[in-house]
């Protein structure tokens, strides 16, 4: 099935697939028209010690709400079986559950960074930003591809 463009460029900068209703090619710009969250993250890195960077960008559990991920919606724990894996274009992937995201759950913040310390990254593409983390190795940069997928062996 090819993603199907809600309203986006067709120069996007990240596919949103797996087990969603919606799939689709995500630019800077589709991202900027969203509501947008502002955040100050500290991390340490092991290689450059203590960064911090200012970012703006959606949340977001709302770019994955937009692609209507396959759960019922009635059924508030189904949520909980469903992983989010976000890639960037160097490789560097991150996983995270559905629950830490939810707000009825973990309720982390977390952005699909469009601009950081007030440069936009349109040139670079979005960049997933987890606010809380202690490290920073679940920033991923030029992120290239979100897949959300449904663990069943969750299923109660």
């Amino acid at each position: 099935m090819q993603p199907e463009s809600i309203g986006l460029r067709t120069d996007a900068l990240l596919n949103l697939s797996g087990e969603v209703r919606v799939p689709a090619r995500l630019s800077v710009a589709t991202l900027r028209s969203m509501p947008q969250r502002e955040t100050t993250v500290r991390f340490e890195c092991r290689t450059s010690g203590l960064r911090r960077h200012y970012f703006s960008g959606p949340l977001l559990v709302d770019v994955l709400h937009a692609s209507q991920p396959l759960f019922d919606p009635a059924e508030r724990k189904d949520r909980l079986r469903f992983l989010i894996s976000i890639q960037g274009r160097d490789g560097h992937r991150a996983v995270l559950s559905w629950g830490e995201i939810d707000p009825e759950f973990g309720n982390t913040a977390a952005l699909l960074a469009i601009s950081m310390d007030c440069r936009d990254l349109d040139e670079e593409g979005p960049h997933l930003v987890m606010p809380g983390d202690r490290c920073g190795a679940r920033h991923i940069s030029q992120v290239a591809e979100i897949k959300v997928h449904a663990d069943d062996r969750l299923r109660g």
